[in-house]
This record gives C-alpha cells, structure tokens and sequence, in this order.
C-alpha cells in the first residue's frame, strides 16, 4: 500500500510540473548578428592561391592592378606563398612590384622562403639579382 501511495504522488508531481510548465519566448529578437571575419581576399588573389593561370590573365586583361593588396599582401606574394610559378612569372613580366611589403612587413621572397616553396622563391632571387 505504501509503495502505491508513493508511486501515486510522484506521479502526480510530475503531472503538475508538465501542465504547469510555460513556453520559453523567442529571445533571439534581442540579439543581433555581428560577422566576425574582417577580412576578405579579393578574387583576383584566391584565383592566384587556387593557381588558376587562365582567370588570372583575364583579370589584368580586364584592368586589374597587379600590385593591390588584398588582406594585407600583394598578388606576387600570394603566388610566392603557395609556389604558383607560372603565375609568378607572368606577374614578374607584367611589372608587379617585388619590393613592396606586406602589413606584417614582409616581401615576397620571404613568404616563399617561409612556406617552403623552393621554385618561387628561386625566380624572385633571379628577378630581384
């Protein structure tokens, strides 16, 4: 009788907390979206990273400038860092600049020496000499 009478008021606690419990509201009217990236690449620098050659031809074709930074690093310093000598090449042979530094101060030479890409940075020492 007693295990009854137990199972009896814990059943009726739980029946009262259900019937008596109340929809959360929205809140989320409260906040508001705030992006977090500050940067953006330009297309013409993600075209050089991806390593395609025939995008890249069109944008200059297309007036773009060889030496616009885009999250703080020229084009030439972007085909350093990720070793794309046939676009470095013909950056070199449009008249981009070799000698302008990034916003962390560095060159393009030294971005190809810091990732390790050993062709890149072979043209630029030949260009710069």
């Amino acid at each position: 009788m007693k295990k009854t009478i137990i199972i009896s008021a814990v059943a009726l606690c739980f029946s009262i907390a259900t019937v008596s419990a109340s929809p959360l509201k929205n809140s989320t009217e409260k906040y508001s979206t705030v992006s977090v990236l500050k940067f953006k690449v330009s297309p013409f620098c993600v075209s050089i990273a991806k390593g395609d050659f025939e995008t890249v031809k069109k944008l200059i074709e297309l007036g773009t400038d060889i030496n616009q930074k885009s999250n703080g690093m020229t084009p030439v310093m972007y085909a350093a860092k990720y070793n794309r000598t046939e676009i470095l090449k013909f950056l070199i042979s449009k008249g981009a600049n070799l000698k302008a530094k990034s916003d962390k101060g560095m060159t393009a030479e030294e971005y190809a020496k810091l990732h390790g890409a050993k062709d890149a940075h072979e043209i630029l020492e030949n260009a710069l000499s």
